[in-house]
């Protein structure tokens, strides 16, 4: 009796022991972004898995925000507002007819080993992502360029006909294919950053996809920070990059971007004081922390969530049956009972407000009984025959919800068996990419304040369609919009593109975005954008 007396009396010191560990370790825990900060250190979530830090393979909204602080394009989001456009790698900038663009660089810019960044590092970068063997997501993004539709799809084999020169080591000169008075902001986007040529040559030249040049210790950017440790499913770091050109305005030392899929589990480490920033809340969760101003934060965002349909997969090559699957979505029930953050019901695919004088086709509306009636004389009387399919999630409790409830939908309105594939990030980007989905959960934010930033993903040609649709006619009302000068006349082909596409329904609108996320109080500089733009420089924990 004794002997199981001390095991009891040790367990339960044991027990004692742990308790105190574990309420230690909790006070250490809790300590994490107080000490971060004293140390200039910003946490903060970023959904999930980066794919790749060459902006050239990246097409995610993750990799944007780590890329877009490790590398600056021509212009920079501005401190007060990062919708706005302020000097980056250029100094300044000036446009003959919103056609011709000159862009003065930064005398004192140079890559983060010291290197001078010159014109000819941005010519270098458009050729690579323009090169038809580099098969870039975004090449069609440089499309507003002369002739660099030509150069991607190889029509064209000489880069000096691309309407890109560097005229000396400090001036750029653009040429595009019609005037573009919002051309600015575009240059936002990590496609039009330029590349350290003397990096990427030593790792195999301009071409080569998935070399090493950039993981830590070969990375070179000219952004405000630098790669300093890229640890896989557990964060990366990046710290201050002591040659940037605005170096002494960057106020933190470090950023920590941690790859947190599950919304819960990243609220969890919010209310544990190991983030100072979230990339979402759990939807449940909306409604308190709207009594919570202190922390919330819900923007208007410039982006559509959206099903990709793969047209090239019977029954989804026919159009009756796409259309009958975006009818048959209740979008007011998604957003009123799933999402309850003030989402919009998406009436087309480019945002309502996505350009002063843009009006979006009001083409899609829960319509039960003409969705019904589609999939009757599509062959599918009743949802009669119709084959069993998945809906392609990439991993998200929100994504989740909203595939069981449009599961439900179709169940209930059209009687047809949907299941929900819930893929890694990583595969779920290729399976979309092989073609190897039926319909998949798709987001899209704007690059740029302007439908085309919207409409160009369904360019036949693009490398973010996915969907297998083309049109000619889509294109060429695409390449027309792009030389137009009259902005009335250019939405007038815009407008007649989309409604052509939503005429075809390769994509299922669902609703146009809000973004709700956290952070905490004692981040200085947080400023709201529609277009998902940081300004890392201004940020100060």
């Amino acid at each position: 009796a004794m002997k199981s007396w001390i095991i009891r009396l040790s367990l339960g010191t044991a027990l004692i022991v742990a308790l105190m560990v574990f309420h230690q370790s909790r006070q250490h825990r809790e300590q994490r972004v107080v000490t971060a900060g004293k140390n200039k250190i910003l946490l903060m979530g970023n959904g999930t898995e980066i794919s790749t830090l060459d902006p050239h393979q990246a097409n995610g909204m993750p990799e944007h925000h780590v890329i877009s602080a490790l590398l600056e394009g021509l212009v920079a989001p501005a401190a007060d507002n990062p919708d706005a456009d302020a000097p980056g790698a250029a100094a300044s900038w000036d446009h003959k007819d919103f056609t011709v663009w000159t862009f003065h660089l930064q005398p004192k810019g140079a890559w983060s080993d010291g290197t001078p960044v010159t014109a000819h590092d941005f010519v270098y970068a458009y050729q690579r992502i323009l090169s038809p063997e580099m098969a870039a997501d975004y090449g069609q993004m440089l499309y507003a360029l002369v002739n660099a539709e030509a150069f991607n799809t190889g029509k064209l084999t000489d880069f000096s006909q691309v309407g890109v020169k560097a005229i000396n080591d400090l001036t750029l000169q653009l040429t595009l294919t019609g005037p573009a008075p919002y051309f600015p902001g575009m240059l936002k986007h990590y496609a039009w950053f330029p590349m350290p040529r003397h990096v990427i040559e030593k790792f195999g030249g301009m071409t080569k996809r998935d070399t090493l040049w950039f993981k830590p210790g070969n990375n070179v950017g000219n952004g405000p920070f630098q790669l300093k440790a890229w640890h896989f499913t557990h964060y990366v770091a990046i710290e201050r990059n002591p040659h940037y050109w605005d170096a002494a305005t960057v106020k933190l030392n470090e950023i920590h971007f941690f790859p947190i899929s599950s919304d819960a589990t990243e609220e969890r480490s919010f209310q544990d004081g190991q983030l100072h920033v979230t990339e979402i809340v759990p939807l449940n969760r909306i409604p308190y922390y709207k009594t919570r101003p202190d922390v919330y934060r819900e923007t208007t965002s410039l982006a559509t969530y959206y099903y990709r349909v793969n047209t090239t997969k019977p029954p989804f090559n026919d159009k009756r049956v796409r259309r009958a699957l975006a009818l048959a979505i209740d979008q007011e029930s998604i957003i009123r009972n799933i999402m309850r953050a003030g989402q919009k019901p998406a009436t087309g695919l480019t945002p309502a407000g996505c350009a002063q004088g843009y009006e979006t086709p009001k083409m899609v509306a829960f319509n039960p009984d003409e969705a019904r009636r589609l999939l009757a004389e599509a062959g599918f009387p009743d949802g009669k025959g119709f084959p069993k399919f998945d809906i392609l999630i990439n991993t998200s409790e929100a994504h989740r919800s909203v595939a069981e409830a449009i599961q439900e939908m179709w169940k209930k309105h059209l009687k047809i068996p949907a299941g929900i594939l819930n893929q890694d990030w990583q595969v779920y980007l290729d399976s979309q990419r092989k073609k190897d989905y039926a319909v998949a959960r798709a987001g899209w934010v704007g690059d740029y304040a302007d439908p085309l930033t919207f409409l160009g993903t369904l360019r036949s040609t693009d490398g973010n369609n996915n969907t297998g649709w083309a049109s000619a006619r889509y294109d060429e009302l695409l390449n027309q919009s792009s030389q137009e000068a009259d902005a009335t006349k250019r939405y007038a082909m815009l407008h007649e593109a989309e409604t052509l596409m939503l005429e075809d329904m390769p994509v299922l609108p669902i609703y146009w975005y809000v973004r709700y996320y956290l952070v905490r109080p004692e981040v200085k500089g947080w400023k709201e954008s529609v277009l998902e733009h940081r300004c890392y420089k201004a940020l100060d924990p």
